[in-house]
């Protein structure tokens, strides 16, 4: 009896080299789930899969279900964001979206919204006149907030005040209670100092379309610090340690955090 099969539509977040030919593909589904499934032969030149299911490409996949991974059978490519691989730094500027995508979503547990974030975020990487890791920091803030880790950037996390973010100035934030908070509730809270900047920066990318966030010109010493903020918030809350953020950290910003 023939596998049972189904067609996802889905974006290619990782790559696992398996034996000599074969590659495993960890994929994010259109209904924000995450897929595994075993591409046979498609490191082979030959091979119909081998330019179809590339890093960041986005396609159509028949897959048939297999004993522990599925099977991919059939692929049309949708979108083979090829910027996004042969251009170093737009490359490494995509890298920290689909690795926070590919560690932070699970088989059978939709997230709505976020294929089609991943899809924005990564054209805004691809096509941004400006500096696309201003994309990268936007489309991390906005998956956190989809998964359900969205830091509280204006709204005191113990009484719901509004605290004022002057600028040049610092604000106590909580890592830990989830936000910003006030000079009467900072007693209460294990507390941190962060940039005004920063979290004036962060909330507004958060709030913005891709459109409206291409025309930005962030700071290079806020985008990092604002950078750094979501890499601390994504190991506190998710677990997670980001490599591709650690690299940016290196090679892109001759940083030793």
């Amino acid at each position: 009896m023939a596998s049972p099969t189904k067609t996802v539509t889905a974006l290619v977040l990782r790559r696992t080299k398996l034996g000599e030919t074969d590659v495993i593909v960890t994929l994010l589904a259109e209904d924000g789930s995450q897929v595994k499934a075993v591409a046979k032969g498609a490191r082979k030149p030959t091979s119909s899969f081998a330019s179809r299911l590339e890093l960041y490409s986005v396609a159509k996949i028949l897959v048939a279900e297999g004993n522990n991974l599925d099977i991919v059978k059939e692929v049309r490519l949708l979108e083979g964001n090829e910027a996004l691989r042969n251009d170093f730094f737009r490359s490494s500027a995509s890298a920290p979206i689909v690795e926070l995508l590919a560690k932070s979503t699970y088989e059978d547990q939709p997230t709505a919204r976020l294929f089609a974030l991943s899809r924005a975020a990564l054209h805004s990487i691809a096509n941004t006149p400006n500096d696309p890791l201003v994309a990268t920091l936007a489309g991390l803030l906005k998956a956190l907030a989809f998964l359900g880790f969205r830091p509280s950037f204006t709204e005191c996390v113990g009484c719901g005040d509004t605290p004022e973010l002057a600028e040049g100035t610092r604000q106590t934030f909580s890592f830990f209670d989830g936000g910003v908070v006030c000079a009467r509730c900072a007693a209460h809270h294990e507390t941190t100092l962060v940039s005004a900047g920063v979290l004036q920066w962060c909330n507004t990318l958060l709030y913005s379309t891709f459109q409206e966030i291409e025309a930005y010109h962030v700071p290079a010493g806020v985008l990092e610090e604002a950078l750094v903020f979501t890499n601390e918030w994504i190991h506190l809350h998710l677990g997670i340690s980001m490599k591709s953020l650690a690299f940016l950290f290196k090679n892109v910003f001759n940083s030793s955090i």
